[in-house]
């Protein structure tokens, strides 16, 4: 297991959910001797700022994920949750299946579509609906705090973003994105107001996501540490906390099946009713704990 601010990739960041930015496969290289200073790294000027956001959203990734959901909640016990994703793009962008077990054993699937006209399907109970804005602030499952805007992270194409400034997240220079949403973007949402995300001034990807109501932040999202698959570093786990709660749940990463291909049935909507069968064992790497 390694942390952030132990390894930094050679070329560039790649979207491991697509979905998540802070959850990347990047290739291992040497770490420098310091991190530069705040000055030496300097603000992005408006130009170089759509360039560092068009570049994250021009990523994606093919492949398979096994994971945990550890529900932590700041009082009571921790309840764990399996689940699968499965990644690809098409003409609109980056898409994900999702498919979660709840602790009865039903299993809810989600599609997530990103890029410029994104959109939320959801399969529970044998019924395939559209998931509308207000309820993609509502938990995958009972009993998490991770969501579908969580994952889709819409506010990467609200047209309103700027950098606030350059400042430290994990000993490296951050470039500090904040992201207003245009009207009707967070309609039923949790009074949230902007959209904070500390992108590293090297590799121009998120590391950590704010939720930002009137007052004060209302979740956070955080790389937590990687693990290296092949040459590749993948994200290990990040966890979604509730600031308000002080709830929070951990995204674990338990298997991968890297640069794989899937048929375009796999990302129909009208196909989230159907089981997806996981690639072959000997395709899937797992992850030790």
């Amino acid at each position: 297991m390694a942390s952030f601010g132990k390894f930094q990739p050679a070329k560039s960041w790649r979207a491991f959910f697509a979905v998540f930015a802070v959850a990347l496969p990047l290739m291992a290289a040497p770490p420098p001797s310091s991190p530069p200073a705040l000055a030496q790294v300097g603000k992005p000027n408006a130009e170089e700022s759509a360039k560092i956001l068009d570049q994250f959203r021009q990523s994606g990734w093919h492949g398979y994920v096994e994971f945990e959901l550890h529900a932590l909640p700041r009082r009571g016990d921790e309840t764990v949750f399996h689940g699968k994703l499965w990644g690809g793009q098409n003409e609109r962008g980056a898409i994900t299946r999702i498919e979660v077990t709840d602790a009865q054993g039903a299993v809810t699937r989600f599609l997530l579509q990103n890029g410029a006209t994104p959109a939320v399907w959801r399969s529970q109970h044998g019924a395939i609906a559209q998931v509308d804005r207000a309820a993609s602030f509502r938990p995958l499952i009972e009993g998490v705090e991770i969501t579908p805007f969580d994952l889709q992270m819409p506010f990467l194409y609200w047209p309103d973003a700027r950098v606030e400034s350059v400042t430290r997240i994990r000993g490296r220079p951050a470039y500090v994105f904040v992201f207003t949403p245009p009207p009707g973007a967070s309609a039923g949402g949790p009074g949230l107001k902007l959209v904070r995300a500390y992108f590293d001034a090297q590799f121009n990807a998120p590391v950590q996501i704010e939720q930002v109501g009137a007052q004060h932040v209302l979740k956070t999202m955080s790389l937590v540490d990687l693990k290296k698959v092949g040459d590749q570093w993948i994200p290990r786990s990040f966890d979604l906390r509730n600031d308000v709660s002080r709830d929070k749940t951990r995204f674990l990463v338990t298997a991968v099946a890297l640069g794989l291909d899937f048929p375009p049935a796999v990302f129909a909507p009208s196909g989230l009713n159907d089981a997806v069968a996981p690639p072959p064992p000997a395709r899937v790497v797992s992850i030790e704990r």
